[in-house]
C-alpha cells in the first residue's frame, strides 16, 4: 500500500501539464472542453466540483447527478510544450489551441457542454 506523502512526492515530481482537456459522457457522447495551465489540477477541480453538486456548468452537473461518475471520462486530449524562454506567457498559446480543439469537437448543443463564446 502507497502511503499519503509518497503519493504527494509522485504528484509534486510530475510537475504540472499545460494543455486541453475534455470531461466526455460515455452514455451521450457529449463534452465538455476546456484548457489550462495545470490540466490534472483543472480537471480535478471540476471532478471535485461535480461531486459536491456546485459545478458551474449546470447541464455538466445535472448529467452527473442523473447518470453517475461511471458514465465519464477525464481526459488529456492536447499538451502545450512551455517555451523556455524567462517572460514566456502560455495564456494566447493555451487560447488558440483549446480554439483549435472546439472547432475539432464542436461540443455545443446536442454535442456537448460549452457555449460558443464562453469559457469557464
Amino acid at each position: 500500500m502507497v502511503d499519503r506523502k509518497e503519493l504527494v512526492r509522485q504528484y509534486k515530481e510530475a510537475g504540472t501539464s499545460m494543455g486541453v482537456y475534455r470531461i466526455r459522457n460515455l452514455r451521450n457522447g457529449r463534452s465538455f472542453v476546456g484548457s489550462a495551465r495545470d490540466v490534472r489540477g483543472k480537471l480535478n477541480g471540476h471532478l471535485a466540483q461535480l461531486k459536491m453538486g456546485v459545478h458551474r456548468n449546470r447541464e455538466l452537473q445535472r448529467d452527473w447527478n442523473e447518470l453517475g461518475p461511471e458514465a465519464f471520462a477525464f481526459e488529456v486530449v492536447d499538451l502545450l510544450e512551455a517555451k523556455h524562454e524567462p517572460d514566456y506567457d502560455p495564456t494566447e498559446d493555451l487560447r488558440v489551441l483549446e480554439e483549435l480543439w472546439l472547432e475539432k469537437l464542436q461540443p455545443f448543443g446536442d454535442q456537448g457542454y460549452n457555449t460558443p463564446g464562453r469559457r469557464i
